[in-house]
């Protein structure tokens, strides 16, 4: 896929969403770092449960390590993989308050270093709520990314890198938004809205419908 394609994708995407963001619900970068670890293998709607029940009660690093494993799994134990979850937030609560005064760190390594943050959390925390130009490739946008062939790769950390190179300067900082949703919504794993997409015309998917071409 050439410059222009992509430039009309993100453009055309942009015209219909042009203030993109995270479904999950946050009103600190601390929130949104909670949020975005119990949302891996988990829906954002699942999450969003929990945390309405949970942030009332504690959404500082000390109220949850106050709170200790066995006070923070009654809050997610609806989510995938929460005993494990329980564990990551408690530690790196612990590790926030030990290292870093408290405060979500704007700094890739420092969160990184956080029990239960890998690259992917770090970068959508980096994104969302310290406004830095970082793409997140989940499984819609990895998926998205291939089958539009807008950023084609084997693995996600090629995604990433490849997305990286070629998405146009202007569009980096929503990029991540708007492919997440995409693939959410629109360009499914199973049965792609193709007769609905807003880029049909623009996609390189050799097995898109020949319906969803436009004329």
């Amino acid at each position: 896929m050439n410059r222009d394609r992509r430039t009309a994708i993100f453009s055309r995407l942009r015209e219909l969403n042009p203030k993109p963001t995270t479904e999950l619900e946050y009103s600190s970068p601390f929130e949104l770092l909670v949020a975005v670890v119990l949302s891996a293998q988990a829906t954002d709607v699942s999450v969003n449960k929990a945390t309405r029940k949970l942030f009332p009660i504690a959404n500082t690093p000390a109220a949850i390590a106050a709170l200790g494993v066995e006070g923070l799994t009654p809050f997610i134990q609806t989510i995938g993989l929460f005993n494990a979850k329980a564990k990551n937030v408690v530690a790196l609560c612990e590790q926030l308050l030990a290292l870093h005064g408290g405060a979500v760190p704007a700094d890739r390594a420092a969160l990184e270093a956080l029990p239960g943050v890998g690259r992917k959390t770090a970068n959508v925390v980096l994104n969302t709520a310290f406004g830095q130009p970082t793409i997140a490739v989940d499984t819609h946008i990895f998926r998205v990314s291939n089958r539009t062939g807008i950023a084609p790769g084997k693995n996600v950390d090629t995604v990433e890198a490849r997305l990286n190179r070629v998405v146009p300067a202007e569009f980096k900082q929503d990029c991540h938004h708007w492919l997440i949703l995409h693939g959410r919504y629109v360009c499914t794993a199973r049965n792609p809205k193709c007769t609905e997409c807003p880029i049909a015309d623009l996609c390189e998917w050799k097995e898109r419908p020949a319906l969803a071409a436009r004329k």
